[in-house]
């Protein structure tokens, strides 16, 4: 059976999508490969993922996911190139479509992604958007990796860097949120365990509902926010202290980031 599908680079990403496209059954062990350049990560890989060929060189014509450090991406680019590879798939975050075109030669197929961590746990969002020659098959094939590992959205490439700010950042943002719940728990006298268990599950919870049930956040929010309540009593002072236009302001900070880091 031809390759289907080789990953370019086994660090946590790639190990993730590795991962989902196994469990979900997008393929066969025998169907896809990893090219890892450190040693000792390709037997941590080779160890996990039985059947699935783990090497050090690129490998000819089959389909790529490049998911390499920005910095290692050029290279990466150029060695599928020469290895006769047509369409890629980048998760490489900051370099743009042209700049892998230009890398990889004329009529490469890119599709750029912009991931999020919660893909380690199957739970990710995130974007792609076509190259100059990708096609709407490309962009289908594409979705399905990335599917593998949690829920896409087709923008166009200059999106991205909004889509950085707020689902590429995001999940900092809702990490930096649990660590002070906990810490707030802590002040009006939990304990540190209990602050922990508490936040934890509530994050979890939360999010849960709100996607389980597809109601507005708005809505969601009204329902335990009773008039002169404790919930309103809560969400009065993060409004005063100014708690919507700081997230408003980090969501566009981060993506000013990501333009002045992708040249735009």
């Amino acid at each position: 059976m031809a390759l289907r599908l080789q990953l370019i680079g086994g660090g946590r990403m790639g190990e993730a999508l590795l991962g989902g496209l196994l469990a979900g059954g997008w393929a066969q062990p025998g169907d896809l490969a990893v090219v890892e350049k450190i040693s000792e990560r390709r037997a941590e890989l080779a160890d996990r993922f039985s059947g699935v060929a783990v090497t050090n060189q690129t490998l000819e014509q089959a389909d790529a996911v490049l998911a390499v450090k920005p910095d290692d991406a050029a290279s990466a680019a150029s060695s599928l190139k020469a290895a006769g590879v047509g369409r890629v798939l980048s998760i490489a975050a900051g370099v743009t479509t042209a700049a892998l075109e230009a890398s990889l030669g004329h009529g490469a197929r890119v599709i750029r992604a912009m991931p999020n961590t919660p893909a380690l746990v199957g739970a990710g969002a995130a974007a792609i958007a076509a190259g100059r020659h990708a096609t709407d098959d490309d962009l289908e094939w594409a979705s399905g990796i990335l599917e593998a590992v949690g829920t896409v959205v087709v923008c166009e490439e200059p999106m991205l860097d909004a889509v950085t700010g707020l689902s590429g950042s995001g999940p900092a943002y809702v990490f930096w949120l649990a660590e002070t719940l906990m810490a707030a728990g802590e002040e009006v006298g939990l304990s540190p365990d209990m602050a922990d268990a508490l936040t934890r599950q509530t994050l979890l919870g939360a999010a849960r509902l709100l996607v389980e049930s597809g109601e507005p956040p708005a809505d969601l929010r009204a329902a335990v926010t009773s008039p002169g309540g404790t919930t309103a009593r809560g969400i009065a002072e993060l409004e005063a202290r100014g708690a919507t236009s700081a997230f408003i302001a980090a969501v566009a900070a981060a993506t000013q980031r990501s333009r002045e880091l992708g040249g735009s």
